[in-house]
């Protein structure tokens, strides 16, 4: 069966091959063109989150602060189930992007992801607004400075500052392979790339590494993959493509299944838990963007500092402790 898949930039709608499953995931948001119009408005879709009042919300965040973190991501994004799939929910309130900073109502598959590793690290509610920052931008809360690129800035950021550990080869062990992504001047002369709107001077240039488990072996390692931990798919490296991560979600471990927790555009387009198995044979039969394995990584909780400082120069990133 042909490992090749589809994944628009941009909107782009995705074509997979005939079958009676939903289509391909779509590209994470900060990989799309911003909104032009006025910020989303998702459909009407009751969540875990709708259901609670302020207070019942703020008391919610603040219970059990200090449980083990996995713990925490799994209790946030369970309530986020049913939420409406709505591409780019999230902005900065103003400017290029003036969807609201922040929002419960509707996600994707990278603001999901997002919003609850800044719920789940939170000992309040008052510390949300702030983590979602430190996660969502380098340093400061601007379009430009936003991590929109994952291999080349989501991830090396918030390794950098303590939030996440690239935990693939210890899973996979042996069966992990090294991959890169290449980011020229030419990847940045394509449509799909000059619709981020980065101003020339902050467009990342070089090659990334990365690891990965190849798609043929993820399910042999499925199984021992704990609770919380996060799941990118990964696609081959195409020049004129900006990132070759087109998706990502929570590890849930139930019922002697895996399951994958994410925000899914197409067949589902709201949050749902979808049996791994399922969705990797998904990914396998998309024939025209290759999938080509997926890549692990565990959040750590942040140092005290990174939620109380003041946000930090551009090129700086503050380091928190595991």
């Amino acid at each position: 069966m042909s490992l090749w898949g589809v994944c628009a930039l941009a909107l782009l709608s995705q074509t997979p091959s005939k079958a009676a499953t939903p289509p391909a995931r779509a590209v994470p948001a900060s990989l799309t063109a911003p909104p032009a119009a006025a910020p989303s408005t998702p459909p009407v879709r009751e969540n875990g989150w709708s259901v609670l009042t302020p207070e019942q919300r703020a008391a919610l965040i603040a219970e059990r602060a200090e449980s083990p973190l996995a713990e925490r991501l799994l209790g946030m994004s369970e309530k986020f189930l049913n939420t409406p799939y709505v591409l780019s929910p999230l902005g900065e309130g103003q400017g290029v992007d003036p969807d609201p900073p922040f929002r419960l109502d509707a996600v994707d598959c990278l603001t999901f992801v997002e919003e609850t590793l800044a719920l789940g690290m939170a000992h309040g509610e008052p510390e949300v607004s702030a983590l979602l920052e430190r996660i969502r931008y380098a340093s400061t809360p601007t379009y430009e400075d936003r991590n929109h690129l994952m291999e080349a800035q989501w991830l090396p950021n918030n390794i950098k500052k303590g939030l996440l550990v690239d935990v693939t080869r210890k899973y996979a062990k042996a069966d992990t392979v090294t991959v890169t992504k290449t980011l020229t001047a030419h990847t940045w002369q394509s449509k799909s790339s000059m619709a981020l709107q980065i101003p020339r001077e902050r467009q990342p240039v070089g090659t990334f590494t990365l690891d990965m488990i190849p798609l043929d072996k993820v399910l042999e390692h499925a199984r021992g993959v704990a609770s919380g931990t996060i799941l990118v798919v990964m696609r081959e490296d195409l020049p004129l493509k900006a990132t070759r991560i087109t998706h990502l979600g929570f590890v849930v471990q139930k019922k002697k299944r895996t399951y994958l927790r994410h925000a899914s555009r197409g067949g589902y387009n709201r949050v749902v838990d979808e049996d791994l198995e399922t969705f990797l044979a998904r990914n396998a039969r998309y024939d025209k963007w290759r999938v080509t394995g997926v890549s692990l990584f565990e959040a750590r909780r942040p140092s005290p500092t990174l939620v109380t400082q003041p946000a930090a120069t551009p090129g700086s990133a503050a380091v928190g402790s595991p």
